[in-house]
């Protein structure tokens, strides 16, 4: 394995159709996180970053949420515009994010992300939402890094685990206020699922 980034994406590319009918059923968990995240932004226009087939998506939508799905991988937008939905190729670092947004989603996508460059990603979606909007993440709880095949996904990907104190820190000096985090457990792993409010003070 050379590049993390890259290589991490051939492998959803290379699995899209397999990942998409393997990951149909909402997790309880998620399924409380949707109802909650729903609660706060109430009817809102929501980014949501890793649509992955556009399940989360059309959760967030049967609560009453307008949703901007993109994704990193192209055959995940091309099975999101297959079944009739509009959906963006993103790069969340460097690309257009728009907004400002009333949330944003984005459901086991941040460990895919090297570590340095979560804190440039969580200024720049500090920036495309307004003030007081609601964030939610979920992603794996560990120390270190590591390549692992695994689930739906034959080839390796490249997973970043995060511990609670650093995950608010990084949060917190992008803007970001930690409202509520709590764990879920699954067959893989521990999750921090976490909900953020984007504080109204300008950024310097």
């Amino acid at each position: 394995m050379t590049d993390p980034h890259a290589d991490t994406i051939a492998a959803y590319q290379a699995a899209a159709a397999t990942y998409a009918a393997g990951t149909t059923a909402v997790p309880e968990s998620v399924a409380r996180d949707l109802d909650d995240f729903a609660g706060r932004v109430a009817g809102g226009r929501v980014l949501e970053i890793g649509s992955g087939p556009g399940r989360d998506a059309r959760e967030l939508e049967a609560r009453g949420l307008v949703v901007r799905r993109t994704d990193i991988t192209p055959a995940f937008v091309e099975l999101m515009r297959a079944d009739g939905f509009d959906a963006d190729l993103l790069d969340p670092l460097v690309d257009d994010l728009g907004g400002p947004w009333d949330g944003v989603w984005i459901n086991a996508v941040l460990m895919h992300v090297a570590r340095e460059d979560v804190p440039v990603l969580f200024a720049r979606l500090h920036a495309a939402t307004r003030a007081g909007g609601t964030m939610y993440l979920s992603l794996q709880e560990g120390d270190g890094a590591s390549w692992i095949a695994r689930g739906h996904v034959a080839d390796a990907r490249h997973f970043t685990f995060w511990r609670e104190q650093p995950l608010r820190d990084a949060l917190e000096a992008a803007g970001w206020r930690v409202g509520v985090l709590r764990r879920s457990v699954t067959a893989s792993g521990t999750w921090l699922d976490t909900f953020c409010e984007r504080n109204g003070e300008e950024r310097s």
